[in-house]
């Protein structure tokens, strides 16, 4: 919410009372609903007020007022003119004390709720030190306001009702966001935030409601899809010096949740050029392929035997059946050459990591057989990287185990050095 709309719902207010200033000393008692200031020094010190043109000199008249008609028919008019004044005077700390001085008195004075709602969030938003504090009591008069509307009766407040209920949920969403909160802060941010769609200070604070750890597992996909169209939104909205660091926070999670950033230009621009998340948003904002769909990718871009050792356990571990027949129909009994890392070893069976994650985790996941024992002196240790031929015999999906038959060293072994051999990763992502 911008302090500009704040100001137009509240300068109403000031207008309005002052306009009707003359008409409670004016009228009978019984005869109208306006309240009737009997005392001729009370209405004299009241009009006399209120009918300043100098705004320090209003709200002199008015504190002096107060003070000597403290229970004047008149106080919750003359709070909430005063209240105004103090904004006009750029003097948050008066507005706030006399905001909550006429929210005291009128529970249900929704320009005071409101704008003690909207200060309340926003100084703590602004990082003033009882932050914590000023949210409780943000929400509480967030949802106070909400509570009230049942009330009013006067139609000129009823027609601030649209400028009114973003204030309010904006103030009982950043509370529920740091409570950890996230459905509530979603359901009142959101409002929120589409009814001010370039209002970066509920904009951002939504898109983290949707998506709270950007390090952490991948939320359901309609929040992940929201998350990264409010945070993209909010680069459009962010001030100058944030813009970049928002928009690099946006293609974060939209590269995470769909896989590369393919796509992403048009998903931001979308963004950007649009206010509230629209229906079809799932269209352009897409996530990652599933394994199998990898699988399967791979299977209709390279040929099995052009394919490195980790791609077929790729496919083998997490392709659909038809895609593991077209890898292993084509490499089954077919001679092998590769590298790998010794495992453990046994004089007719080597236990070998042929994948870089594999190598990485010290997992074997090739058994190779050979037809007679291997001299003792030929047998790598543990940990070294060495070359060899096989055939695949069979393969066990998961725990991912390719078994090979007809072993074969083609050269002396390796010493187990700090150098890796260089070797696909078990799970490539392709697009």
């Amino acid at each position: 919410m911008k302090t500009i709309l704040l100001t137009v719902v509240l300068g109403i207010a000031a207008g309005a009372w002052a306009q009707d200033a003359a008409q409670p000393a004016q009228q009978p008692a019984g005869q109208s609903a306006q309240p009737v200031i009997k005392d001729p020094a009370e209405y004299n010190a009241y009009v006399a007020a209120i009918q300043q043109k100098d705004n320090n000199a209003k709200i002199s008249g008015l504190e002096a007022f107060l003070t000597q008609y403290p229970n004047s028919v008149m106080k919750n008019q003359a709070l909430e003119i005063l209240m105004g004044a103090y904004q006009a005077a750029n003097n948050p700390k008066k507005t706030l004390e006399t905001a909550t001085k006429l929210v005291t008195a009128d529970p249900c004075n929704m320009r005071g709720l409101a704008l003690l709602a909207y200060f309340d969030r926003t100084l703590a938003q602004g990082g003033d030190p009882n932050g914590a504090q000023l949210l409780t009591d943000g929400k509480k008069y967030g949802q106070q306001g909400l509570d009230c509307w049942s009330k009013v009766t006067d139609p000129e407040i009823k027609k601030l009702q649209p400028q009114m209920d973003p204030i309010f949920k904006s103030a009982i969403g950043m509370a529920d966001l740091q409570a950890k909160d996230y459905a509530g802060a979603i359901e009142n941010l959101k409002a929120a935030a589409d009814a001010n769609p370039t209002d970066f200070s509920v904009v951002y604070p939504l898109a983290l409601s949707y998506w709270p750890d950007s390090k952490g597992p991948i939320p359901a996909a309609d929040n992940a899809t929201n998350a990264i169209w409010y945070a993209a939104r909010a680069s459009a909205v962010a001030p100058a010096q944030a813009q970049a660091g928002v928009e690099k926070y946006a293609r974060f999670l939209y590269v995470k949740y769909h896989g590369g950033d393919d796509g992403w230009a048009d998903a931001l621009a979308k963004a950007k050029a649009g206010t509230v998340a629209p229906p079809d948003l799932a269209t352009f904002i897409k996530p990652a392929p599933t394994p199998a769909e990898q699988a399967h990718n791979m299977v209709t871009q390279t040929a099995p035997d052009k394919m490195d050792f980790a791609t077929w356990e790729f496919v083998l571990s997490n392709g659909a059946q038809a895609d593991q027949d077209a890898v292993w129909n084509v490499i089954k009994g077919k001679p092998v050459q590769m590298n790998g890392t010794i495992i453990s070893t046994e004089p007719d069976t080597f236990m070998i990591a042929g994948s870089s994650d594999d190598i990485d985790a010290k997992k074997a996941d090739i058994t190779l057989k050979f037809e007679d024992k291997i001299p003792g002196r030929l047998i790598p240790k543990d940990g070294a990287s060495f070359d060899f031929q096989g055939e695949p015999a069979s393969y066990t999906p998961s725990p991912f185990m390719m078994v090979m038959d007809k072993g074969r060293l083609l050269n002396q072994p390796k010493p187990a050095a700090g150098h890796k051999p260089a070797a696909a990763h078990k799970a490539p992502a392709s697009q």
